[in-house]
């Protein structure tokens, strides 16, 4: 089976993100209209230019009517997209996927989700009946299996184990700290991080991404016709999704300190633009940080670190705004939260901002130094039994 991509067949002309957080005075309905809009004049395009739209959402709506009744779409197709912590993610796969075909010339992916009107945390519908095997525990409990796991397999103490996790919450607390749309926008000291309560395992309060609302959107055309509409787009060299056969849980050779689906998804999304040394290719990267040591796993996963070395090259700065490879410059899942449908697109819209050197105070210096890829990360599920996805976007053609 052959995973040939769509590498510079397709471009994102404009694009749109809320502010995440506690939107109580505002509803799904709200949130769409403003990241489409927003979208569509960075485009200079009215909602009747669009010609197709998928939106994604896990628990906000059900169906096309999602999107078309608060934007009272002229009869235009809409398909609601569900994919776990993936989902915003998806949408923009089969909207890309949709123009590359040819079957439209401008598309519109989008994602929005309002968890706080839920009540709950994370996935925000009932889980599927099973065969018995899946692990009936919380979120944060499964993946705090990730850091006492890493910390055997390569010889971390204690001590070093909460270093280098702390570092990560700390690093993009800090970063947050300089972004106007992230829900958590102040910087947190290592000392506050690692004396925080415990919520699972070695899991404080500040290793977890918090709990909140937002929408994202974005313009796709063709890449021969982005000119015509933006002066400076991106273009798409790599989208990879797969979904891995979840015998994690029940297979005794799992030891909870790799995603087998986001390894298999890097590969074929490097393959498909071309990258044979991300940490020297990439200017930047968004990951899935929906704990503190997924982001380590994350590391190694992404080929960004070797095996083993992922937790040295965190506390050596490797990964911070101004480091060789920043990642989540915007302050990931850490400072945003995380509204499922929405996540995806957050962070291709950082990803837009950064390449086009339109980051303000977190502009990182990779961009300037001549680096023009940028690579995003969505996993959803647990460790052992979850999907991958890989998006690699650049600002020039070839």
């Amino acid at each position: 089976m052959a995973s040939n991509g769509i590498r510079d067949r397709v471009a994102i002309i404009g694009m749109g993100c809320t502010p995440f957080g506690e939107h109580w005075d505002q509803s799904v309905d709200d949130l769409l209209l403003s990241s489409s809009a927003d979208a569509l004049a960075s485009a200079g395009l009215g909602i009747d230019d669009v010609d197709a739209f998928w939106v994604g959402t896990m628990g906000s709506g059900v169906s096309g009517l999602t999107l078309s009744r608060p934007l009272q779409l002229d009869y235009k197709p809409v398909t609601r997209i569900e994919n776990y912590c993936a989902t915003g993610s998806e949408a923009f796969r089969n909207a890309c996927y949709a123009i590359a075909s040819g079957a439209y010339d401008t598309a519109m992916a989008i994602g929005v989700e309002k968890l706080k009107d839920s009540g709950y945390s994370g996935l925000v519908t009932p889980n599927p009946t099973n065969d018995g095997s899946a692990i009936g525990i919380a979120a944060p409990a499964a993946f705090s299996y990730l850091a006492p796991a890493y910390a055997n397999r390569y010889g971390l103490d204690a001590q070093e184990l909460k270093d280098v996790i702390t570092r990560i919450a700390w690093k993009n607390h800090k970063n947050g700290a300089l972004n106007a749309r992230a829900q958590f926008r102040k910087e947190v000291s290592c000392e506050t991080i690692a004396a925080a309560p415990l919520v699972a395992g070695q899991l404080g309060v500040f290793d977890c991404s918090g709990v909140s609302d937002g929408s994202a959107a974005a313009i796709i055309v063709r890449a021969e016709d982005a000119h015509r509409y933006c002066p400076n787009p991106l273009y798409v060299k790599a989208l990879s999704f797969v979904a891995g056969p979840a015998s994690g849980p029940i297979d005794p050779d799992y030891d909870y300190t790799t995603f087998l689906e986001v390894v298999r998804s890097a590969e074929d999304a490097y393959r498909q633009a071309g990258v044979t040394n991300p940490r020297a290719q990439l200017a930047m990267a968004e990951v899935h940080d929906c704990f503190t040591p997924t982001e380590l796993v994350l590391m190694e996963d992404l080929g960004f670190s070797e095996r083993g070395l992922g937790w040295k090259d965190v506390l050596a700065g490797v990964f911070d705004l101004d480091g060789e490879l920043p990642v989540n410059p915007d302050g990931g899942l850490k400072s945003f939260g995380h509204p499922i449908g929405a996540s995806g697109l957050r962070m291709l819209f950082e990803c837009w901002m950064q390449l086009r050197g339109e980051a303000g105070a977190r502009q990182i210096p990779s961009v300037a130094a001549g680096k023009n890829l940028a690579l995003t990360h969505n996993l959803g599920g647990r460790p052992g039994a979850c999907v991958s996805f890989v998006a690699i976007v650049g600002s020039e053609l070839g």
